[in-house]
């Protein structure tokens, strides 16, 4: 049982109570990420096991933790008791009988919605339907913090992301080594009072669209560039057609700046569709790798307690 956690000193007692006793096998891993309040001694206080991360930002605290904690299953949940905890027996069970890498909590907004905040909703519909265009149409709660893995997922997950792209990368990386992942739907509930979001729906919300766009970039160069080569050739094309106009009619080219930028414009395009033809071979070559890295870690026997 994993704990990401930052000034959560409201919460975390209730969100470590909860789920040992949902999972009363589980150890539960708390990780701090500097807090200023006593987040540590009350995770330590309700029976967790407290461990620190100094490099600031989720995805570092993810990355920490799936290289220090050995398990075949793991439920990583986020320390503001919003997620239900009854939830994970459930979870956990999907995970290991029906072999699966990942199964992600999809939240259900309980008590009239008022956790869920429009804002937030409406930007993860529109991320989750970037993500599901572009990588494939098997999620629909891409932003959840509520998570069961296998240990080949975790094991084998890059975790490159520093902040709250991280969920992002858990996504992109089941679709695009087309993992066994299933969801269950969870309640979803507004913070203790006292308790405050770290999360900036335009801040984060524009990180994450970065991490998305960089991700694509990453997985899918020949698209991503195959698109910016057809742009630019339709800039080109837009440029030159008064010019040729003018020639055909005249024989004369007064317009040679524009003449040069659109040549300039094509060779771009062309530039930018080899960049995409190389860089795809690379990418599936690194896919294979990461693909191979995968099976190299055994499955999990049929039942085994989470952590």
């Amino acid at each position: 049982m994993l704990i990401p956690c930052y000034n959560e000193e409201v919460a975390v007692g209730r969100v470590v109570a909860g789920f040992r006793a949902a999972l009363p096998q589980a150890r539960i891993y708390v990780y701090d990420n500097n807090s200023r309040d006593r987040t540590r001694e009350v995770a330590a206080s309700a029976g967790a096991v407290v461990r620190e991360e100094a490099l600031q930002g989720k995805g570092h605290v993810i990355r920490r933790m799936f290289a220090d904690i050995e398990a075949d299953a793991y439920v990583l949940v986020d320390g503001d008791d919003t997620y239900d905890p009854s939830a994970a027996p459930e979870m956990v069970r999907m995970l290991l009988a029906r072999r699966l890498d990942m199964v992600t909590g999809v939240r259900v907004a309980a008590n009239g919605g008022g956790a869920y905040r429009p804002g937030h909703r409406l930007g993860n519909r529109v991320l989750t339907g970037m993500v599901r265009i572009v990588f494939g149409n098997r999620i629909s709660d891409m932003l959840s913090g509520y998570r069961v893995f296998s240990r080949r997922f975790v094991k084998s997950f890059p975790a490159l992301a520093g902040g709250f792209e991280t969920e992002t990368e858990f996504t992109v990386h089941a679709l695009e080594l087309g993992l066994p992942i299933g969801e269950l739907r969870t309640a979803y509930r507004e913070r203790p009072p006292g308790s405050a979001s770290k999360l900036s729906t335009l801040r984060d919300g524009l990180r994450i669209l970065g991490a998305i766009v960089g991700l694509v970039k990453r997985e899918r160069p020949l698209p991503f560039f195959s698109a910016i080569a057809a742009l630019l050739f339709a800039t080109a094309l837009v440029l030159f057609a008064p010019v040729l106009e003018e020639f055909l009619r005249t024989g004369l080219v007064p317009r040679l700046p524009t003449a040069v930028l659109s040549a300039t414009l094509t060779l771009a395009a062309l530039l930018s569709l080899a960049c995409g033809l190389v860089l795809d071979t690379v990418t599936r070559g690194r896919r294979e790798a990461k693909r191979i890295a995968y099976l190299a870690i055994p499955p999990p026997p049929e039942e085994m307690p989470p952590e």
